[in-house]
């Protein structure tokens, strides 16, 4: 069976569920990727016989990859076909994921961890773009919804996994899981995904994709910079100047020519440019938070992996709690009401993590946690769906190319939030005089940076998305 449907009204409404919850199969894939492999760090590197420390090139290079290919998504589903591309993404991530499993040493590693975080820029993007075009727009926040549970879920399952299959297993398990799943979704994407027309007049943007994916690298890496023990902060300055300097060149260059690697057309549309510039200080804050929570358990209270580990699955709970009433909130009080209210109470619950003590009860710190958990899926739900909501069909690959981008970069430097204000932190709290008051601080960090993205949010119309609800 081969859908060749090319039109959302052509596609029934269980092929669309279909569809959207493979997509979100992969972006799962994908996100648990980028978290798992942390706490194995020490397994592999003694497997590796390396120092722990040069893990990070592995761990960084998926990253790198992954900002450095997104770019190319749009113009490669533009000229061969989403469909396509879209399965030859899955077979290379899932045929990447065995050679890193069978890996012998830390440089063939990292070779096929770059193989795998093309697979990934080529396999998210692509995909979200599949399902955006078979959804008619009454449907989009249920489609939304389902792609949104892998961003929320991957950074909360991804750290406790991997430390339990290192731990008791092995950590090349955490590749050769991927093997059954990606197999599955290569063929199920063969038989839903549809055929759709592709442009193969469409020229490539060469010196648009350079300038791109070289911002992209410049500002991711000094995320995973900033993320680090012993930030070389003379490298992370040089690069910063770089990639801004680089935006600069490519936002010129974007707008100059007639088919760019990159249209930032979609920048003008009001509901597509709040889940952008507020959106992305939304999703930075959110994604330091899995981060942190853990670090101040272990670090600040003395708790071990696996209680920490266990205490963050109250995030996870609340996200999926959250997730059956999403459509019905956004349809009763409307896309803009919503983000700002519920940006709030995401707000709120960060700041709250600040009031977490050694001695407070562990229901208390899980109703805080699971309540931190609904308002950042609710939001995360709230600004991907009401960024396509007024964007054309022939629009879509471009602005999806640049969300993914944009999107990426969010959740790289959230990370580096989280360590940046743990060491604000520690600068106003000595952790000699109180373990976790650096993380008291980090947290009111983290929120007061959330609650700038909440502001970007009072631009939108009240009657912002009110068409798709």
């Amino acid at each position: 069976m081969k859908a060749t449907f090319e039109h959302p009204a052509e596609a029934t409404k269980t092929t669309m569920t279909a569809v959207a919850l493979l997509v979100a199969g992969t972006f799962f894939m994908e996100n648990l990727d980028a978290t798992v492999i942390t706490p194995a760090i020490p397994k592999m590197a003694l497997s590796f016989a390396v120092p722990p420390v040069a893990l990070n090139t592995g761990v960084s290079a998926y990253m790198l990859t992954l900002g450095i290919f997104i770019p190319v998504s749009g113009w490669l589903a533009n000229r061969f076909g989403a469909r396509k591309v879209f399965a030859s993404a899955i077979a290379l991530f899932t045929i990447a994921s065995l050679m890193c499993a069978l890996a012998p040493t830390l440089s063939s590693f990292v070779l096929v961890r770059i193989l795998q975080g093309i697979g990934g820029a080529m396999m998210v993007p692509v995909g979200r773009l599949v399902v955006l075009r078979v959804t008619p727009k009454e449907r989009l926040i249920q489609a939304i919804a389902t792609l949104t549970w892998p961003a929320l879920v991957a950074p909360v399952l991804g750290p406790p996994l991997g430390g339990w299959l290192s731990e008791h297993v092995s950590w090349r398990w955490i590749f050769w899981l991927n093997l059954p799943l990606g197999i599955i979704a290569f063929v199920v994407a063969l038989m839903l995904v549809p055929r759709t027309a592709n442009n193969r007049e469409l020229r490539f943007d060469w010196t648009g994709f350079v300038l791109t994916s070289s911002a992209l690298f410049c500002l991711l890496y000094v995320a995973d910079l900033l993320g680090r023990t012993n930030i070389a902060w003379l490298d992370a300055l040089g690069l910063s100047v770089a990639g801004l300097v680089l935006l600069v060149f490519v936002t010129r260059h974007l707008k100059r020519i007639a088919h760019p690697m990159v249209d930032l057309g979609a920048l003008k549309i009001p509901t597509f440019a709040v889940t952008i510039w507020g959106g992305s200080l939304f999703r930075i804050g959110v994604s330091a938070v899995p981060f942190l929570v853990p670090v101040m358990f272990q670090i600040g209270f003395g708790y071990d992996a696996f209680k920490s580990g266990a205490l963050l699955m109250a995030v996870f709970a609340g996200n999926l709690a959250m997730k059956p009433m999403t459509t019905s909130i956004l349809k009763r009080f409307g896309f803009r009401r919503v983000l700002i209210v519920n940006g709030l109470l995401n707000v709120t619950t960060i700041a709250a993590c600040a009031t977490i003590a050694a001695g407070m009860p562990l229901p208390l710190v899980c109703v805080i946690l699971f309540l931190s958990g609904m308002t950042r899926s609710m939001q995360f739900t709230a600004l991907n769906t009401v960024a396509f909501a007024d964007i054309a069909q022939p629009a879509m690959a471009a602005a999806n190319t640049l969300f993914s981008a944009a999107f990426q970069l969010a959740m790289g430097f959230g990370v580096a939030l989280a360590a940046i204000a743990w060491r604000i932190g520690a600068l106003v709290i000595s952790p000699t005089v109180a373990p976790a008051g650096q993380f008291r601080i980090a947290f009111l960090v983290i929120a007061a940076i959330s609650l700038v993205g909440v502001w970007d949010s009072l631009k939108l119309s009240s009657r912002a998305g009110e068409h798709i609800t």
